[in-house]
C-alpha cells in the first residue's frame, strides 16, 4: 500500500484508539509480554529525552554498532540520528538533511562500519559514516527501464551482502528489489508489484539470512500479502512465509531467530495496532509480543492480532548484544523507543 493511502486510512484507527486508548506508559512499564522462552519485560522510560532539544517525529529504525551504541533514525530534521548507550543515555545526535528518513542498515565494510539511509522524500539511498559523512548516493534506478520519473521510486530499506552488493527495497514505489555492486553499479532488479509468487506487494523490508551456512538468502517483506518471501541472492524466488493478519515490517535476524515489528493486524481492520513477532530458524512463529499466542494449522499460523494495546504502529526492532530488544514506533505521538528485556 502506498504510504499516503495508509496514512489516510489510519484516521479511522486513531479514532478507534481515542475510544479504546492504549496502555499509558506508566501502566505498560514492567509488563511481561510474549510466549514460551521469548518473553520480555517492558521499559517505556528507556530513551526518553528533552523533547525541546532532541525531538523525534516517526521513529523508523534502529541498529547497534560494534561499540555497543544504539542508533535511532527519525524523520525529524532537527536530529535525524540519535545515538544512545544501552542504558538509554544520550551520546550524540546528527543529521538535518533527511526529511523522509526511513530505512537504516549497518554494514561492517572491511572493519569499518557504515550506515545506509533510505529517504522516502528525496527518493535516494545514502551510504554514510557513523557520524554522517556521505560516501555514496544511489538515485532512482533508471537503468531498470521501469521508472518514468524519480517520484515513482520510494526506497524503504537496504540489505548488504558479504561481498558488498547492495539490495534496495522500493517498498513504497514499484515494489522492486534493485541490486547494485559495492560501487553502486546496477546489476539487476526483481520482484515488482503483482500477485504471482515471485511478485511483491509493499516490499517494505529486506535482509540477508545467513543462518544456513553456505546457502544465504534474501528475506523480503510483502506486507499487503501478510508474508515474507525468500529469494536467492541473484533474485530467484524460493518460497513464501505466510503470516496471516500481520502487516509486517522489515525482518531482523539475530542469532537463530528472526524478529519483526508488525505495524498492525488485519483483525477488525484499521482498529488493531501492532505487535512484535518472533520466528525460529525454520521460519515458524514462536512468540508474539503484545499479540496473540501463535497457533498453527499444519504449516500456516492462524490469523495473528494485537491482544494488548502496548504498541501503536511499531515499525522496527533492534536486538542488542545482550538480547535486549528496542522497539521504534511510527505515527504514534512522537514516542521514544521502548526497551524490552528478556525474561529468563
Amino acid at each position: 500500500m502506498q504510504r499516503r493511502n495508509f496514512i489516510k486510512q489510519t484516521t479511522i484507527a486513531v479514532a478507534a484508539l481515542a475510544v479504546a486508548p492504549g496502555l499509558s506508559a506508566q501502566a505498560a512499564d514492567g509488563l511481561i509480554v510474549g510466549q514460551g522462552n521469548k518473553r520480555y519485560k517492558v521499559n517505556t522510560d528507556w530513551g526518553k529525552l528533552d523533547f525541546a532539544r532532541y525531538p523525534v517525529k516517526d521513529c523508523h529504525e534502529m541498529v547497534q554498532d560494534k561499540q555497543g551504541r544504539i542508533i535511532l533514525l527519525t524523520n525529524e530534521t532537527q536530529n535525524n540520528v540519535i545515538i544512545y548507550d544501552k542504558s538509554g543515555k544520550l551520546i550524540t545526535t546528527w543529521g538535518h538533511e533527511y526529511p523522509g528518513a526511513h530505512g537504516l542498515t549497518l554494514f561492517d565494510e572491511n572493519g569499518t562500519e557504515v550506515l545506509f539511509i533510505c529517504d522516502n522524500n528525496l527518493h535516494k539511498v545514502f551510504k554514510t559514516t557513523l557520524d554522517g559523512k556521505v560516501l555514496l548516493t544511489l538515485s532512482y534506478p533508471k537503468e531498470t527501464g521501469r521508472y518514468e520519473k524519480e517520484e515513482n521510486y520510494v526506497p524503504t530499506e537496504t540489505a548488504i551482502a558479504a561481498n558488498g552488493d547492495i539490495y534496495v527495497a522500493d517498498g513504497y514505489g514499484e515494489d522492486f528489489i534493485i541490486q547494485y555492486d559495492y560501487k553502486g553499479n546496477y546489476i539487476r532488479h526483481f520482484g515488482g508489484r503483482g500477485d504471482k509468487d515471485e511478485n511483491l506487494l509493499n516490499a517494505h523490508g529486506v535482509c540477508i539470512d545467513n543462518r544456513n551456512p553456505g546457502k544465504p538468502c534474501l528475506i523480503v517483506t510483502s506486507r499487503q500479502q501478510n508474508a515474507f518471501k525468500r529469494y536467492t541472492l541473484d533474485g530467484q524466488y524460493i518460497n513464501t512465509i505466510p503470516l496471516p493478519g500481520a502487516w509486517v515490517c522489515r525482518p531482523v535476524i539475530k542469532g537463530d531467530y528472526l524478529y519483526a515489528a508488525v505495524l498492525q493486524s488485519n483483525s477488525k481492520l484499521w482498529q488493531q495496532s501492532g505487535f512484535v513477532t518472533i520466528l525460529d530458524k525454520n521460519y515458524k512463529v514462536v512468540s508474539n509480543l503484545a499479540g496473540s499466542e501463535p497457533v498453527y494449522d499444519k504449516a500456516v499460523p492462524e490469523e495473528m492480532y494485537q491482544t494488548i494495546k502496548l504498541f501503536q504502529y511499531p515499525h522496527d526492532v533492534c536486538i542488542d548484544d545482550e538480547g535486549n530488544m528496542y522497539v521504534a514506533q511510527w505515527n504514534s505521538g512522537h514516542v521514544y523507543p521502548y526497551k524490552l528485556q528478556p525474561v529468563v
